[in-house]
């Protein structure tokens, strides 16, 4: 028997992608990647090589074309139907083709095929994509090169499966990875952190404003690649200016120069948050949360740890505002048949409730809860705040965003994407259609600072009155490109594309403003800029400025007419910047012999998520029939699934009378893995806790075991604990629990009250204060907005005895809080 050879897959099927090479300049707040992708076909026959790979759904795709025997074969872009018909032309003429398209059901997924490579024969893949870097709250741009793909989750009732669902699975890629980047930034370059191996930062000019670096050598491409770039002075605002294309026709979008305007609102600190707002949190409960956030640590599950997310955000909202919960899988529930008021007993009523949501709602149906929460009435004086956790694990991603579009004008939307391999079409897009922000949380990052900082975006006072004005040298325009902000945060950036028409003079300065209303107030955030442009020859702002007009085309009202089909067209073949209606093609009619023999289709293998291999199976099935079988003291829940991999969940009871969940998978000639005598001696210990352990497609079995067993009986950190006694008004009462965790006596501490009429509540509320600013400092983004709450109620309860509680609490708790924090 014929042994395969070269790379292979776990069911010892030739890869014919050998390795990944990107090569990318970072300039100020925009990334310029080149990727290269090599391929050698080891196979008796020639093979088409797909390969289904996740791209920023922001990016703008340009530049494709194909390298075979020292010849380059450029693409040309095409309308997208027209490009797979002459593709599919080649290939029947024993030609080679080469063909790059984005997904239709989402703009963050591409797919390359390379067709009739023949036996024996080397070639290689190259295209280029630009993008803006996310900034941070720390101040890091944040560039993240994605190598999770995530099987999308396709509802019940949809016809097509995702592209996604075909794409093979390997525990290590068998390809490697190579990345090699530059930075420049005028205000120099403090440093570079990334969760891969990387060369040490060397700088290129004495002044540290250009720095270089690259992935240590044999990086598998088994992460999300993400890189933190740190400059010295990140929130100055600013703008690039970029000439023409000399070959394009003066007066286009290609022939004509760009500016791009990044602006930082900055609001008055005196500007006061908002105590009114129906704050509405929409919880993916689906089986991909029980994921671990990060597959290369030993932390908390996603459920969790959206959990202690909500509990924060339970315990920041304002007194008298209204609040709901949503949890959705497969189906949708909610805590309250109605958005209720925040007070003490529903904020207890939901906390009660909080303790019971789980990750075992079945697939990811974002569509059908997004509706029923649009169709409530909304509170009157109480604008609707929208929050979306959910790891993104969806296909029906443009059919989201078009109900969140529809009902835009009532509500703002801030949405999290969890995990790696999260939709950044859906997160970003359905954040952007109702004016609101959005956060990604990877790797080992705290979701708890991520989604407070949002929270205080919604608190902050709502501008009005949005305009940018522009101050030009005379004889020239600009046209803007991109949509005026229709909603600003304070601190985070907004930008603003503009085509220059006219007489460029390099001499000359410009200036753009970004003016608004807060309030009674009137506020203006300017930028000056000299008009001497950029020289690189690359267009990178040009392509951005079409990336961002045919987004804006795409998500228009009218994106499914046929004048605005062609005007994207028109603008992607122009700017040459791929488009949901348009495709790179290339064609090799330069060979000695049309390609001979069947050609064997291989789909490149993404990797495959070990620690959330739970997520990639569960996605992948499309739910059908449920069925719920009785098994003496155990519920089994089953779902029909048309695929290899069948899934079980469900509960059992130990003889202690305490419940445990367990997960079993079982794949196509591989046992079934779960429970036994593992799972026996868990029910045994009587403990509460879960347990998963599976195996797969040749790959070892994971899960459960001591590292799980230790990771349960952790204890709550004392931050969580103070924080979940903390009452609705922001007040603590005095109870053991809280005793325990400020490490005094009830006696002690009502003894040391400063005066015997004080209120017991205030003074113990003082000292809570105390203790967390003290002792939960490092955390303190995550309980701000809490605390501020609490220092609001002593302010208003405390009359003029106030410093001398601080000074006392102090002296308690053997401190040296600054009396400034309560105001003093």
């Amino acid at each position: 028997m014929e042994r395969p050879c070269g790379l292979l897959t776990a069911k010892n099927t030739p890869v014919p992608l050998r390795s990944i090479s990107v090569e990318m300049e970072v300039k100020g707040f925009v990334a310029d990647i080149s990727a290269t992708l090599e391929y050698r076909n080891k196979e008796t026959n020639p093979v088409e090589a797909v390969f289904v790979f996740p791209v920023d759904s922001d990016a703008a795709v340009y530049n494709f074309q194909a390298m075979v025997d020292g010849k380059k074969i450029v693409g040309q872009i095409k309308e997208k139907q027209k490009a797979k018909d002459e593709y599919d032309d080649a290939l029947s003429a024993g030609l080679q083709g080469f063909l790059l398209e984005e997904d239709n059901s989402s703009s963050d997924i591409f797919t390359c095929t390379v067709g009739n490579l023949p036996p024996g024969q080397d070639a290689s893949v190259s295209f280029s994509l630009v993008q803006e870097l996310a900034l941070d709250a720390d101040g890091a741009l944040r560039f993240a090169l994605p190598a999770v793909l995530n099987p999308r989750y396709t509802p019940a009732g949809t016809q097509d499966a995702s592209v996604t669902h075909h794409i093979p699975r390997a525990s290590a890629p068998p390809y490697t990875l190579d990345l090699k980047a530059q930075f420049h930034c005028p205000h120099g370059i403090s440093r570079v952190q990334s969760n891969c191996g990387l060369t040490a930062l060397e700088y290129l000019t004495q002044d540290k404003t250009s720095a270089k670096l690259s992935l240590t050598d044999g990086h598998r491409f088994d992460k999300d690649v993400e890189l933190l770039i740190y400059y010295d002075d990140v929130h100055e605002p600013s703008a690039i200016v970029e000439f023409g294309v000399e070959s394009a026709k003066p007066g286009t979008l290609m022939g004509d120069p760009t500016v791009m305007v990044n602006f930082y609102p900055s609001f008055p600190e005196k500007s006061s948050q908002v105590t009114s707002g129906e704050f509405i949190f929409l919880l993916d409960r689906s089986g991909s949360m029980e994921c671990e956030m990060s597959n290369h640590s030993n932390g908390s599950s996603r459920i969790q740890s959206a959990k202690d997310t909500l509990l924060l955000l339970l315990k920041s909202l304002p007194i008298g505002c209204f609040f709901n919960i949503y949890g959705f899988g497969s189906h949708f529930d909610s805590f309250f048949p109605e958005s209720v008021e925040y007070n003490q007993e529903s904020m207890q009523t939901a906390l009660e409730k909080l303790k019971g949501i789980e990750a075992d709602m079945g697939g990811t149906e974002i569509l059908q809860p997004l509706t029923a929460i649009y169709s409530k009435p909304r509170k009157p004086g109480h604008p609707r705040q929208l929050f979306v956790f959910t790891d993104g694990e969806v296909s029906n991603t443009k059919m989201v965003l078009a109900e969140v579009r529809k009902n835009a004008s009532s509500h703002r939307c801030f949405s999290f994407g969890i995990g790696e391999g999260a939709s950044t079409a859906l997160i970003k897009g359905i954040a952007k259609a109702a004016s609101g922000s959005h956060q990604f949380i990877t790797g080992e990052e705290r979701m708890q600072p991520k989604v407070l900082q949002s929270l205080k975006f919604a608190l902050q006072p709502a501008v009005s009155n949005l305009t940018i004005s522009w101050k030009l040298p005379p004889g020239l325009e600009v046209v803007v490109l991109s949509q005026p902000p229709t909603v600003v945060f304070n601190g985070q950036r907004s930008i603003v594309y503009g085509q220059l028409k006219g007489k460029v003079d390099p001499s000359l300065e410009a200036e753009a403003s970004l003016k608004y209303s807060l309030g009674q107030q009137l506020v203006q955030n300017s930028t000056k800029f000299r008009l001497q442009a950029d020289k690189t020859g690359r267009s990178t702002i040009h392509h951005l400025a079409a990336k961002t007009m045919i987004m804006n085309l795409e998500s228009g009202v009218d994106r499914e007419t046929e004048a605005v089909e062609k005007q994207i067209i028109e603008i992607s073949t122009q700017a040459n910047v791929i488009s949901s209606h348009t495709a790179f093609i290339a064609i090799n009619k330069d060979l000695n012999q049309a390609v001979q023999g069947p050609m064997i289709r291989r789909n490149i293998p993404l990797y495959h998520l070990i620690g959330c291999s739970r997520s990639s199976m569960v996605s992948a099935l499309h739910y059908g029939s449920s069925k719920r079988l009785q098994m003496n003291n155990a519920s089994l829940n089953t779902w029909d699934s048309a695929g290899p991999v069948q899934y079980f969940t469900g509960s059992m009871q130990s003889k202690a009378g305490l419940k445990t969940k367990f997960t079993r998978f079982s794949c196509q000639g591989m046992p079934a893995y779960g429970g036994g005598k593992d799972h026996e001696e868990f029910l045994q210990t009587g403990l509460k806790t879960k347990f998963t352990r599976f195996s797969c497609q040749g790959m070892p079995a994971y899960g459960g075991g001591k590292d799980h067993e230790e990771f349960l009986q952790t204890a709550e950190s004392p931050v969580m604990k103070l924080i979940s006694l903390q009452n609705a008004n922001g007040s603590w009462h005095l109870d053991g629990s809280l005793e325990t965790l400020l490490g005094l006596k009830s006696k002690e501490i009502r003894q040391r009250i400063p005066r015997q009429d004080i209120d017991q509540t205030l003074w113990v509320t003082v000292l809570a204060v105390i203790w967390l600013h003290t002792f939960g400092a490092d955390t303190k983004d995550e309980w701000e907005l809490l605390v501020e709450k609490s220092v609001s109620w002593i302010k208003a309860n405390a009359g003029p005895d106030l410093g001398g509680c601080v000074k006392a609490g102090n002296d308690l708790l053997k401190t040296s809080v600054d009396p400034q924090i309560f105001g003093l």
